[in-house]
């Protein structure tokens, strides 16, 4: 009888084990389904509106033809007008070109969106899009800090002027702004791709930005994020302290001139400039270097939206209101054209 118990309470034993082996080989298999079923994400866009989407698809289109259309104008004028051939308005070109390249890494895509209403991304073209947003936005970052080192030396050492920034010098300088970013651009691409994807895929953005896609990753994160605030600093916050020693050195030398009018004129060469600097840095350091835990989707939504369209569309404007010599550059180009 004895005997008996003993078997039983042992054959209950394997059984359970059993059970528990199979619940677990279950659950992995699951896990492992989920974690290669995922051939895609979706993007949510602006889906939490659903009565505004073809408002927001026109006034989105209306922003990217305004873009494509400043920036190509300030392109053509600053190409052929004799008067804006310096190094500059040869910046100022290809910072233009930079411009339309990078909302159009966004823009046609989330206006297709809101088109079909329809967020499906491949995880191929998702990397895509977030190589290309990290590395357009790099270069902006490098190119932006290239302006600000030419308006210090025009200022502050006006007769190296020429021989400093010589034609071979710029285009050294544009190159490197364009190609320095690469490595890092593929490095974090594929660092972040290389995670497992195993829950949700739904990217409550719309765009794949580095934020919103690491939230959905289900493995340990923390290197990724590491590299981020790295990236950040290499990027964004030693390109902006050069800013502002170069910005410090401009102003300190522009209050030494005597004349109104020459300050005035010193002033007017820098100010927009800065204010472009000040909007797109201030926006891509509160995305970037705020810690994925304490990142509100709402808000950073809100301020990517500031970044990648909203201030591409003010910087022609600023850049050609606040100018006298590409307006009078583009008053003559409307002359010939209506003539």
């Amino acid at each position: 009888m004895l005997l008996d118990f003993v078997q039983l309470f042992y054959l209950k034993i394997v059984l359970n084990c059993r059970i528990e082996i199979q619940k677990m080989e279950y659950q992995l298999k699951t896990e492992k389904s989920n974690m290669t079923t995922i051939t895609e994400f979706v993007l949510t866009g602006f889906s939490d509106i659903p009565n505004s989407q073809w408002i927001l698809f026109g006034i989105f289109l209306v922003i990217y033809l305004t873009i494509l259309m400043c920036n190509s104008i300030i392109i053509v004028i600053t190409s052929i007008d004799p008067v804006l051939q310096t190094p500059m308005y040869f910046f100022l070109n290809n910072f233009s070109f930079l411009e339309i390249c990078y909302v159009t890494v966004t823009l046609p895509r989330m206006l297709m969106d809101l088109l079909t209403q329809k967020g499906n991304i491949s995880l191929v073209a998702c990397a895509t899009q977030m190589y290309f947003i990290l590395t357009l936005g790099s270069s902006e970052c490098l190119l932006l800090t290239v302006m600000a080192y030419d308006r210090y030396v025009a200022i502050c050492k006006p007769l190296h002027y020429p021989v400093v920034m010589n034609n071979t010098v710029c285009v050294q300088l544009v190159i490197a702004s364009w190609v320095s970013v690469v490595p890092g651009g593929i490095g974090q691409t594929c660092q972040i791709f290389s995670l497992p994807y195993c829950g949700s895929n739904t990217i409550n953005h719309f765009f794949c930005d580095v934020p919103p896609v690491l939230q959905l990753a289900c493995g340990d994160t923390f290197l990724n994020e590491i590299a981020v605030q790295l990236a950040v600093v290499v990027f964004i916050m030693v390109p902006s302290l050069l800013i502002i020693v170069s910005y410090g050195k401009i102003i300190a030398n522009i209050l030494k001139i005597s004349s109104a009018s020459g300050r005035a004129k010193a002033f007017s060469t820098c100010s927009s400039h800065l204010i472009v600097v000040v909007l797109f840095y201030g926006t891509a350091i509160i995305t970037y270097l705020e810690p994925k835990a304490n990142q509100s989707e709402g808000t950073g939504k809100v301020i990517s939206l500031f970044y990648t369209i909203f201030i591409p569309t003010l910087n022609p404007i600023i850049y050609t209101l606040r100018n006298k010599d590409i307006m009078m550059a583009l008053r003559k180009l409307i002359s010939k054209l209506l003539r």
